[in-house]
C-alpha cells in the first residue's frame, strides 16, 4: 500500500523569482529521511532558508523553503528533484528507479555498494579547469566519490574521477579506486591542527574569519524537559551557515534521536533559531545528563565549525586542506569538491594536485580534502595576506 507519487512531493514553483520554492514531503517516517532529503536538496545546489516538519513516529510531514544556492551556477532540474525526493520517501505505489541508482548485490537481491564508475581525463591544463569538470557532473547528477588530479611537466593534466550515481556508458573503477581510498597519512601537527575542536589563533586565519568564528561561538543550544511531558525541547540559536540544518539533522541521524515537531525560522540579522521537539528512538525523553550534554557539545560543535579550512607547508609547495565529518552512514558532505574548486578558480588558483580520502580520529571519521596548490605572481601563496584570502 502506499500513496501516489504526485502527492508524496508536491513543488510550488513561485511567480516572482525572488521568492521561494516551497518543497512538501509528506509520507510514511523513517529513521534518517530528514537528513537525507537535506542531504539532495544541498547536492542540487539549494539552500533551505526555513522549513517546518513534525512525525509521529510513523507518518513525517516537511515543508522546505528554498533558494538557489549563490553558488550554484547550474539550473534546477525540479522535476529531477521530484524525482530523487519521492525515491527516498518509503511510500510510493511502485519502486523508483529511474536514477539508475545501480548496486552491487549478492544475486539474491540484497545489496552492498553502488557502483563506482572511472572517468579519465587527459588534456591541457588551464585555470578553473577541476571546476568546470565538477561543475558538468554535478549538472548531470553525478556524485564524487574520489578524485586524483596529476599535472605533468608539459602543462597537461590527468584526472581520474570516481564517481556514483552515472547514467553514462563509463568504465567500472578496478584496483585503483581501492588503492586510493586510503589518505596519504598527514603530519602530527597538520592533523592536531584540523581536527582540534576549539579554536585558537591559526597564521591562515584573517581577523575577519577570527571575528565571524568568534561570532559563532556564542551560538546556544538549551534544553528544556519541562514544557513536553514527552518530548525534550532543544532551543538553538546560532549565525545562518551554508546546510545548517543538514547539520543539525545530520547530528540527529548520528545520535539516533528522532525529531517529533521542528521549526527553522527565516534569517533575522544574519541569525536563526530552531525549536526541536524531539525523543529518543523507544519514544522516551532525553533525560541522561551525559547523553545531553554529549548531545549538545556536538550540536554546538557543528554549528562552530561544519568543516575545517587550513593552509600548511608542504616541503617548498602549499597544501590546502579541508576536511568534514562523515555521516555514520558513511556519507560525506554534498558539494564540498564543488564549491573549494569554485572558490581556487575564483581566485585564479591552479591545482597542481588534488586527492580525497578518509581520516579516521578517536571518535568520528573525516572525509579530507587535499589540493596541492600552483604559485603565481598575482597571487602569491607565500604572502600571509594571500593565505587569509584562500582561507576565507
Amino acid at each position: 500500500m502506499g500513496i501516489p507519487n504526485d502527492d508524496v512531493v508536491l513543488i510550488q514553483l513561485p511567480k516572482d523569482p525572488s521568492e521561494p520554492t516551497i518543497v512538501t514531503v509528506n509520507c510514511p517516517d523513517k529513521p534518517g529521511l530528514g537528513c537525507d532529503l537535506c542531504r539532495t536538496l544541498l547536492e542540487f545546489g539549494l539552500s533551505i532558508t526555513r522549513a517546518d516538519f513534525s512525525t509521529d513516529g510513523i507518518w513525517c510531514y516537511m515543508v522546505f523553503w528554498l533558494v538557489p544556492n549563490v553558488s550554484n551556477s547550474c539550473e534546477i532540474d525540479w522535476e529531477s528533484l521530484k524525482n530523487r525526493l519521492v525515491s527516498m520517501c518509503p511510500s510510493c505505489l511502485v519502486p523508483f528507479f529511474s536514477f539508475n541508482y545501480q548496486q552491487g548485490g549478492d544475486g539474491n537481491g540484497s545489496t552492498t555498494h553502488p557502483l563506482i564508475y572511472l572517468l579519465k581525463l587527459c588534456c591541457l591544463d588551464r585555470k578553473g579547469l577541476l571546476h568546470d569538470v565538477t561543475r558538468i557532473l554535478s549538472e548531470l547528477q553525478f556524485t564524487i566519490q574520489r578524485v586524483k588530479v596529476m599535472t605533468t611537466p608539459d602543462g597537461r593534466v590527468m584526472y581520474l574521477v570516481f564517481i556514483t550515481d552515472g547514467i553514462c556508458e563509463l568504465q567500472l573503477a578496478g584496483p585503483e579506486y581501492e588503492n586510493l581510498k586510503a589518505l596519504p597519512s598527514l603530519p602530527p601537527a597538520v592533523a592536531e591542527e584540523l581536527f582540534t575542536y576549539e579554536l585558537a589563533g591559526k597564521e591562515a586565519s584573517s581577523k575577519e574569519l577570527k571575528s565571524d568564528m568568534m561570532t559563532l561561538k556564542k551560538a546556544t543550544v538549551t534544553v528544556d524537559n519541562l514544557l513536553s511531558p514527552a518530548h525534550t525541547l532543544l532551543q538553538i540559536q546560532c549565525v545562518d551557515q551554508k546546510g545548517l540544518f543538514y547539520d543539525i539533522l545530520r547530528t540527529s541521524k548520528d545520535f539516533d534521536f528522532q525529531i517529533a515537531y521542528g521549526r527553522f525560522s527565516s534569517n533575522v540579522k544574519s541569525y536563526r533559531s530552531l525549536d526541536l521537539f524531539i525523543r529518543q528512538a523507544n519514544g522516551n525523553k532525553i533525560v541522561d545528563p551525559k547523553h545531553l550534554n554529549a548531545l549538545c557539545s556536538r550540536l554546538q560543535e557543528e554549528m562552530l565549525q561544519p568543516f575545517r579550512v587550513i593552509v600548511v607547508n608542504r616541503g617548498p609547495d602549499t597544501e590546502l586542506l579541508v576536511a568534514n565529518p562523515v555521516e555514520s552512514s558513511g556519507k560525506g558532505r554534498p558539494r564540498v569538491f564543488y564549491d573549494v574548486t569554485l572558490a581556487l578558480k575564483m581566485l585564479g588558483i591552479c591545482i597542481f594536485l588534488a586527492d580525497i580520502g578518509r581520516h579516521s580520529t578517536c571518535d568520528r571519521q573525516w572525509e579530507v580534502y587535499r589540493f596541492l596548490l600552483d604559485d603565481s605572481h598575482e597571487f602569491p601563496l607565500t604572502s600571509c595576506r594571500a593565505r587569509n584570502q584562500l582561507v576565507d
